[in-house]
């Protein structure tokens, strides 16, 4: 016995996690920072982005454009992920819901942007981006963690489908 041996009764042993965390204070603030950086963000790239990105050379107007959109795909996940975790800590959502949401809007690791292209973006464009590829790590992290624990979502057949597969079994012998 090497002493990190740990023998669990039963499930009810066992620490979801997912539950723990959605209802923390750590996640509440989590859920506040992350909603406050998009909103930064948008305000930004609607107001003093624009304004910037017209200043910008020509060479740095794609690379803004491309940063944007990837900043912005990237705060939409982050959103949605926050939005669908919040609703399972109000009891909104199951775990197994929130699983299928999951598969609705796919948290994928960001690409970094280009080295050299980046240091043409605008100073307050880089540092959103920064932020929001932390914020996006953590909670890959986070999501990974919780999705450990939560159980797989079981199909289950409608009733419809159950009745023609009756009724399918019965012509098949007739």
């Amino acid at each position: 016995m090497n002493g990190f041996d740990v023998t669990f009764r039963d499930e009810r042993d066992w620490v979801d996690f997912g539950r723990t965390y959605v209802g923390s204070e750590a996640f509440r603030a989590l859920f506040r920072d992350g909603m406050a950086l998009v909103e930064e963000t948008a305000a930004y790239l609607d107001g003093e982005g624009r304004e910037e990105s017209r200043l910008i050379s020509r060479d740095a107007t794609l690379c803004y454009a491309s940063e944007s959109m990837r900043l912005t795909t990237l705060l939409m996940q982050v959103a949605s992920w926050l939005l669908v975790q919040r609703a399972v800590s109000e009891g909104e959502l199951t775990p197994s819901q929130a699983l299928q949401e999951k598969n609705r809007v796919r948290l994928a690791a960001a690409e970094p942007p280009k080295p050299e292209s980046f240091g043409l973006l605008p100073v307050r464009l880089q540092n959103l981006i920064l932020r929001t590829r932390r914020l996006h790590s953590r909670i890959l992290h986070l999501d990974g963690l919780i999705s450990e624990d939560r159980p797989a979502p079981v199909p289950r057949e409608s009733p419809v489908a159950a009745q023609q597969g009756l009724l399918r079994s019965v012509f098949q012998h007739h």
